[in-house]
């Protein structure tokens, strides 16, 4: 990993032979540039998800030539700013000379000078070395997971050259089974030989694998008779399972000669321009193109035909000749006409080249398995190129990879089918009600799968007693299956398909392996079908029910009932599910009139209720709102103007409205983060606890949080280092665990959970300083215990000001107002904190956000819900 490519810059003859890259194509590409091939390794928390990685597909009808995996990676070459003495090329590095030979190399260079190459033999690009560690350290421990001809692909890539490999990963960073035209293709510094190379990886190559003896073919029949097995599995599965199994001979690339025999193929290489220019020729018809495309094809066939019978044929007065020409013709003339429609296309586009489907499906793979990610991604390969070029560092921790997360290669090859059919269901999901047809036909393909598999992890529980089952399980398709169904049953629902999705949410909370995060809002779902709807579908079953409505109302809600208690009894149903769950239970006791001695009573657990605030402003509302009578056109989120910002004329939202009117008036300070900001103070206090040496959580270097973050084990396995860690905030330590990180971290903006490195040093610190101790513990504690399910809820502002504030009494009173309710804090020694969350109109608290408005109030912080309120109303 260490030696990189010796480059030498060219000169300015040297450069003409060959155009520069034009400015305004990585000007449109340098912007988005980081946060595409960033995204790759960017983890998020969500409500209902651990952190995951979008997948982006070729989708149906764009063109094969929006080279998206390449973008990224192009920019980043145009944007990165290394020394001229260091680096010359693309992106390698270039070793300090001796000063004995300068004087040598320099003679040598005059005399070669119209000839000199700009690479070294021997040496390896930054793409390569990526590629080949990712490769090399997944078959250290895991080449189980491939089979023979496999693994035999992998050593003939091996022994291809450093210009073969390297065309072979610049080729694989852009779009997944793209037709390249060779001509476009810019690697010269590096390729000298492009077409020479291009041929190389298009060469045939046969399987030479050891030869067998008795022992070794029993061993090899054995092994078939699995395989049949497998294959046979694989076709009873509902699910897509994509093997591309190699068959006697395979190649690294493909050539278009070979491969494009389609009129359909042949245009989907070809740009807008140059279709309508082969439109014209042929007097097709279109605008964009598909339609383009479409004409062309209906012009070539009907041409074809029209050939075929003889009708553009000249008239002769032999017509019995005639009819002999047009018979030969019957089956000759649509493919010449066909052949001479590819020839014209060829000549436009020039020989074209792409990665074999079976080698690329074999190495994301392989990317796979590295990786270990549970989201569909075509771009894992730039975190490694990220970190190499030092424009994302990770943290330093131990890596332990274990070699037990896959246990064969059908574990993974179905894992990986079922990745690629949820990033389907998520862009359907994307799509509205108008995917939802589709997306119960994959529901009805995967249930049979799914119940199948959920019996057979049930049985084997047993063998995960050590606390890691928890996030080893998310790399099983189970997981991934359980996900879809979840999703699929919310279809249901948004199609009134009540009883079907009453089932299914009831099979959902019957298993504890998969999901445990959403079983509080199962409980809630399954409560409220049973409330409202259960009993009308009875109802209609006039087979199956006797009963009348009234009876079976009673019936469905005494049910109900029993599920809010099983619920809240339920050690998996998270606590910010309780507060909804304990109304939905006193109200149906109510509506039951059962007796007052035997309904429940949750006094004991009620909330802390919030300091109110109002603010005043003014709102902007659009014309469109205005006339509209709809209710679901009214949208939570409004607009005003920052009457007391620097701008009096900006249009604000209403939380930087509200934290305007609490600068002005309170002299406070703050952020409108919703949450962001105590996700940075967590990752700056537990920052060496986020990275202890635990076995299995660091399975690669590229990691920003342990595996196991998002999981109960957390808490569990660092219980001892955790508590000790409180104990030092809960004594006004964390300034200087703040500090430590920061002056270790920041110059590196290391990748952590969670930490923003945007916000400014100085506030962190004086955050910390106003921020009561043993309150900081709390919510820390909070977060270490269920990182997962507490991200979000937080209120909307984080304010602090130091003790030497206005006096209460001056001015016109509006600092006394603030302070109303708001004791002063023992405990801080520098100033004071407060946390609120605004809303306006068309805006409630949600049930997350009460229980940390209780969390964060009995710890000792003022937290307040404020109001804004519209003095003047402008339409707009």
């Amino acid at each position: 990993m260490d030696r990189f490519i010796i480059r030498k810059p060219r000169t300015f003859e040297e450069s003409g032979e060959k155009p520069a890259k034009k400015k305004a194509r990585l000007s449109d590409i340098e912007d988005r540039s980081i946060e595409s091939v960033s995204s790759a390794v960017s983890i998020k928390s969500e409500s209902e998800d651990t952190p995951e990685t979008e997948l982006s597909v070729l989708p149906e009808g764009s063109s094969l030539f929006d080279d998206d995996r390449e973008a990224g990676l192009v920019a980043l070459e145009s944007s990165i700013q290394f020394d001229e003495a260091e680096v010359v090329g693309d992106l390698s590095i270039k070793p300090e000379k001796k000063k004995g030979s300068a004087k040598k190399e320099d003679d040598d260079t005059e005399d070669t000078k119209e000839h000199e190459l700009l690479w070294v033999k021997g040496q390896r690009s930054l793409y390569v070395d990526a590629f080949t560690l990712t490769l090399d350290t997944v078959l250290t421990d895991e080449s189980h997971l491939f089979d023979e001809k496999e693994l035999e692909v992998f050593r003939q890539w091996r022994m291809l050259d450093y210009q073969e490999k390297y065309l072979y990963v610049r080729l694989f960073l852009r779009k997944t089974l793209a037709w390249h035209r060779i001509y476009r293709l810019e690697y010269h510094n590096d390729v000298t030989d492009l077409d020479g190379t291009i041929q190389t990886l298009e060469r045939t190559r046969e399987f030479q694998l050891p030869s067998k003896n008795s022992e070794n073919k029993r061993a090899e029949d054995s092994r078939e008779k699995c395989m049949s097995e497998i294959n046979t599995q694989f076709q009873d599965m509902p699910v897509c399972i994509d093997d591309a199994r190699f068959e006697a001979s395979f190649t690294f690339a493909e050539s278009s000669t070979k491969h494009i025999t389609t009129i359909e193929d042949a245009t989907s290489l070809l740009s807008l321009d140059e279709l309508k220019s082969l439109a014209k020729e042929v007097k097709a018809l279109g605008k964009n193109k598909p339609e383009l495309r479409s004409n062309l094809i209906r012009a070539t066939q009907e041409q074809a035909s029209l050939l075929s019978m003889g009708v553009t044929q000249k008239r002769s007065s032999n017509i019995e000749g005639n009819n002999l020409e047009s018979a030969d013709n019957d089956t000759s003339a649509p493919t010449c006409r066909k052949q001479a429609m590819l020839e014209k296309i060829a000549k436009i586009t020039g020989p074209c080249t792409r990665l074999s489907r079976q080698t690329v499906k074999l190495f994301e793979r392989v990317h796979l398995v590295f990786y270990r990610s549970n989201k569909w991604t075509e771009k894992s390969l730039t975190t490694i190129i990220l970190a190499k070029i030092s424009q994302r560092n990770f943290p330093e921790y131990i890596v332990h990879r274990s070699a037990a997360v896959f246990s064969s290669r059908t574990d993974v090859i179905e894992f990986e089918a079922a990745l690629r059919l949820q990033s389907d269901v998520d862009k359907l999901l994307e799509t509205g009600s108008a995917g939802f047809m589709r997306l119960v036909e994959i529901l009805d393909a995967v249930y049979p799968r799914w119940k199948v598999l959920i019996e057979h992890e049930q049985k084997r529980k047993c063998t995960f007693e050590d606390g890691e089952s928890a996030y080893i399980r998310r790399f099983s398709p189970t997981h991934v299956y359980t996900r879809i169904v979840h999703k699929g049953a919310h279809v249901l629902g948004r199609l009134k398909n009540y009883a079907r999705e009453y089932n299914l949410v009831c099979e959902l909370l019957e298993q504890r392996l998969f999901h445990t995060a959403r079983r509080g809002s199962w409980y809630q779902r399954k409560a409220l079908l049973e409330e409202h709807y259960m009993y009308s579908v009875e109802l209609a079953n006039a087979s199956t029910s006797k009963m009348g409505s009234d009876v079976l109302k009673k019936k469905w809600k005494n049910q109900a009932i029993e599920t809010c208690e099983q619920a809240l009894q339920d050690n998996d149903c998270h606590v910010i599910f309780h507060y909804d769950l304990q109304k939905r239970l006193v109200k149906l006791e109510r509506q039951l009139r059962i007796p007052k001695r035997l309904q429940h009573d949750f006094g004991h657990v009620s909330l802390r209720v919030p300091l109110q605030h109002t603010v005043e402003g003014i709102q902007l509302k659009p014309e469109s709102e205005i006339d509209s009578k709809s209710p679901s056109s009214k949208s939570t989120r409004t607009w005003w103007l920052d009457e007391l910002g620097s701008d009096p004329e900006a249009t604000v939202t209403v939380e930087e409205m509200a934290l305007s009117w609490y600068r002005k008036h309170g002299g406070w300070k703050g952020y409108h983060a919703e949450g962001g900001i105590v996700r940075t103070l967590f990752a700056y206090l537990f920052y060496d606890i986020l990275f202890l040496p635990v076995a299995n959580v660091f399975q690669t270097a590229f990691q920003s949080c342990p595996l196991d973050l998002f999981t109960d084990t957390f808490y569990a396995t660092r219980a001892g280092e955790i508590n000790r860690r409180l104990a030092v905030i809960s004594n006004g330590g964390g300034n200087d665990l703040v500090s430590a990180v920061l002056e270790r971290e920041g110059p590196r903006r290391t990748c952590v959970i969670g930490l923003n490195w945007d916000f400014s040093p100085d506030d962190i610190l004086q955050l910390i300083q106003c921020f009561p101790p043993a309150a900081l513990a709390a919510m820390c504690t909070i977060l270490a215990q269920d990182y997962r399910m507490r991200c979000g809820g937080m209120p909307d502002l984080l304010l602090w000001r130091e003790r030497s504030r206005p006096k209460c009494g001056d001015g016109d009173g509006e600092a006394d107002y603030l302070l109303q309710g708001v004791e002063m804090l023992e405990d801080s020694t520098f100033g004071e904190c407060m946390f609120v969350e605004v809303k306006s109109a068309n805006d409630r608290v949600s049930d997350t956000q009460r229980l940390w408005m209780h969390v964060l109030g009995t710890a000792g912080v003022p937290v307040a819900v404020c109001q804004a309120v519209a003095r003047e109303v402008r339409i707009v």
